[in-house]
């Protein structure tokens, strides 16, 4: 692959993302091939990366990863439903313990790592906020952490916990199935209604200029849409690998010599804090476990600090309470992305860091 991109480094823009395409998806089918859910995301990052770092790089346009962004937003809305939303009201002191309690593990890890000066600033904090990797990657930048360095903290975390998780779901349970998704929408009212909402949340964000804009706008749309007005969502794998991609491309391209040098430099920090915040959750589902009642399994997956889509995949193909399990990631979720600008830049002053963030 290298000598490829060293002939396409100086040649048109065409053939350079011709390079960029074929390799994206032959690295996404063989990831998701190797069962990581976010293999589509990951296998055109990586891509990007090496193209970057080669002096190959391509300009990803503005309007196609925002509208990506979008379409993350509805694909985390769909989550959002009213049975979830129930189960987070009736069992509230529950989930704001478990939930702030895995925040509280990784908001302390991630100030040590910026203390100890493993990674610059905000990155850190970031990079370990146990949010869907996605939206937390999206944000980080709209805040003033590396996306780049918090990408590659993000899908370090999702590859070992997910791995994690199907080790001891399939200890603790046996299969139940589930699929993947669909190549196809089953309605055209839906996915007409999907695209309206794509379309409006990115029209909201451009209007309101906020951090992380289509990406947020689309969520709260889209659940709205979803909850209140019966819309289903329609997310067929064709227009999730594209947006997908996009979003890989975008920061993938970010990358440089020196970026990706600092990323491999830290990766042993990385992977250590990852073991430590698995091991806390873990304990925390052994405290839902005695004082709660919860099934181990349903515990365990509930606080398990990997992305909510990876967690759902796992959830739905073994016996355990979905329902109980998406509502706390969810409520996480939501606490993260609420919380998190404020924590990450009051986390950043109590550590002493005062450089620049970017790589």
């Amino acid at each position: 692959m290298s000598s490829a991109i060293q002939r396409m480094r100086h040649g048109p823009a065409a053939g350079r993302w011709m390079l960029l395409i074929g390799v994206s998806l032959v690295l996404g089918v063989a990831l998701r091939w190797c069962g990581l859910p976010a293999g589509f995301l990951l296998g055109p990052m990586i891509a990007a990366i090496a193209l970057s770092v080669t002096g190959a790089a391509v300009a990803v346009p503005r309007v196609p990863f925002q509208l990506s962004q979008a379409v993350i937003g509805c694909l985390i809305a769909r989550t959002i439903t009213l049975p979830i939303l129930t189960e987070i009201g009736a069992e509230w002191p529950v989930f704001l313990g478990g939930v702030f309690s895995v925040i509280a593990v990784s908001l302390i890890i991630g100030w040590l790592l910026t203390k100890w000066q493993v990674l610059p600033g905000p990155t850190a904090i970031w990079g370990v906020s146990p949010g869907a990797a996605v939206a937390m990657t999206l944000m980080s930048s709209a805040y003033g952490a590396d996306a780049r360095l918090v990408a590659f903290m993000q899908y370090t975390r999702v590859v070992i916990v997910a791995s994690a998780a199907s080790i001891v779901a399939a200890v603790l349970a046996p299969s139940a199935g589930g699929g993947a998704g669909s190549w196809w929408p089953s309605s055209v009212a839906g996915q007409g209604g999907t695209l309206l909402v794509v379309a409006v949340g990115f029209g909201v964000a451009r209007l309101l200029r906020t951090p992380a804009g289509p990406l947020l706008a689309a969520i709260v749309i889209a659940a709205l849409a979803q909850d209140l007005l019966g819309l289903k969502l329609e997310l067929p794998l064709p227009l999730l690998t594209v947006s997908f991609a996009f979003v890989g491309w975008g920061i993938g391209m970010r990358f440089t010599r020196s970026t990706l040098s600092h990323a491999v430099r830290a990766l042993p920090a990385v992977i250590a804090s990852i073991v430590i915040l698995i091991l806390v959750c873990g304990g925390i589902a052994v405290l839902l476990v005695v004082f709660a009642g919860v099934a181990p399994l349903t515990a365990y997956l509930a606080t398990s600090p990997g992305g909510a889509d990876t967690v759902a995949i796992i959830a739905s193909s073994t016996h355990v309470d979905v329902a109980y399990i998406m509502a706390m990631q969810l409520a996480r979720f939501f606490a993260v992305m609420l919380t998190g600008p404020f924590l990450a830049r009051m986390l950043t002053r109590w550590s002493g860091y005062h450089g620049a963030d970017r790589a």
